[in-house]
């Protein structure tokens, strides 16, 4: 997981990482033991957040019902979108796009 390995220059960019999925609790505190994930992992089971956000990929059935599109949403402190990367499920931006992100959201 190309986030927690690099955990260290994305903290030292002044980057909170903040993970959210519909998995259930039990599933990603589990996911987190395995992939030695340092970051919270927040759940969000009926999508609610993820609908907000409007990346809630509607084409998605049966177990994958409640899956948000890939991506990263910075936000401020001021709990404002700055800016959001899009990724897919073959592509997720890199470490550094997302530093660089962040920069220039400030």
């Amino acid at each position: 997981m190309q986030l927690q390995r690099d955990i260290k220059a994305i903290k030292a960019a002044g980057i909170r990482v903040v993970a959210i999925s519909y998995d259930s609790p039990k599933l990603l505190k589990k996911f987190a033991r395995e992939q030695k994930v340092s970051f919270p992992l927040l759940s969000d089971p009926k999508s609610q957040v993820i609908k907000t956000y409007g990346v809630l990929n509607e084409n998605a059935k049966g177990r994958q019902e409640g899956i948000p599109f890939p991506g990263t949403f910075l936000v401020g402190t001021d709990g404002k979108v700055k800016a959001f990367l899009p990724g897919t499920t073959r592509r997720r931006h890199t470490t550094k796009e997302l530093i660089d992100a962040a920069m220039k959201a400030k």
